[in-house]
């Protein structure tokens, strides 16, 4: 979610009073952000602090523009506006929904899309390196097949097909639900000639296709960790969240299968935050690089497809090169 700056507006109550239509948005704005900070919500899915999900919260009811003139907060909330509001800050408090779901609405790589519960909520540090167009470890130039696995909402992918104007781009999952939300941002972003929505369990589904770019954010949450998650994870997939034990069931799959979709040259980018070290332990040989970012996030490698093949089929295919 964007930041939304605010003025500080002093009030005596943190509660949105329904009935008042002479409040400011930034009184109401001030109020809401009080009241959410009291509540002791957990953030990150998309939003970062109570001042980012009031934001979103009044912004959605409103319908204001983004970014916002300081006209903006001078203007009055209408009651109808107060109302939707106040049962969107009783949901988020009372259930721990996060702010994304509520307004079904968020943004990736500077790009805005269409999220429910049948998806995980975009926030992979990953849309830096697509807005980046994976340099230095690739030529933007020679890049003309792309692979999201996993996509979910399909955010990853479209970003890609915004940052490679000439690719396609493979959307896939294993998830009917979620390739169905992947399929509203595919249209929305009205790239449906470039990004295909495939339904496929890994590469399974993607036989004898090969990419210049593979790029994922599976699951990588380790049993003994997800039962410790904040309450707002709840609302997420489990399928979207569960990786076995170590958290690495999805990763070893991708890693043993890669090498054979990757065109040469090529580079397979993937995520498996908290899950990094696990991955580290498992692979000791792997030259993998660990990527870090300006806006915060981790545990995302990079590595080259001629990186991934055992040391027997690199020899036999440079002894095949005229």
């Amino acid at each position: 979610m964007r930041q939304l700056s605010h003025s500080g507006v002093a009030s005596q109550t943190g509660a949105v009073n329904p009935t008042v239509a002479t409040l400011t948005v930034a009184t109401v704005l001030e109020r809401s952000t009080r009241r959410l900070a009291r509540a002791r919500l957990h953030y990150g899915h998309g939003t970062a602090s109570a001042g980012d999900d009031a934001a979103a919260l009044l912004w959605h009811v409103m319908a204001l523009p983004l970014p916002a003139p300081s006209s903006v907060y001078r203007r009055r909330v209408p009651a109808l506006a107060l109302r939707a509001l106040e049962q969107l800050l009783r949901r988020r408090i009372r259930e721990r929904m996060p702010v994304v779901y509520l307004t079904q609405r968020c943004w990736f790589a500077g790009l805005p899309m269409y999220v429910d519960q049948r998806v995980l909520i975009p926030r992979s540090p990953i849309a830096e390196l697509i807005e980046r167009r994976f340099s230095p470890w690739i030529e933007s130039v020679r890049v003309r097949r792309i692979l999201d696995l996993g996509t979910g909402s399909g955010c990853i992918a479209i970003a890609c097909a915004r940052a490679f104007a000439r690719a396609r781009v493979d959307a896939a999952d294993v998830s009917e639900a979620a390739l169905a939300v992947a399929r509203i941002n595919i249209r929305r972003h009205r790239l449906s000639k470039r990004v295909r929505a495939v339904q496929s369990d890994h590469f399974a589904g993607l036989a004898g296709a090969s990419y210049d770019i593979i790029v994922s954010n599976p699951p990588y949450v380790a049993r003994r960790q997800l039962g410790g998650l904040p309450a707002e994870y709840r609302h997420e997939p489990r399928l979207a969240l569960a990786a076995g034990v170590d958290g690495l069931d999805f990763a070893r799959i991708i890693l043993r299968d890669a090498a054979a979709h990757l065109n040469p040259g090529g580079i397979l980018i993937v995520e498996v935050g908290d899950s990094e070290r696990a991955l580290r332990r498992t692979y000791p040989r792997l030259p993998f690089t660990w990527l870090t970012f300006e806006r915060g996030g981790g545990g995302v490698f990079v590595i080259e497809r001629e990186q991934l093949m055992p040391r027997k089929r690199r020899t036999s295919e440079c002894r095949a090169i005229p």
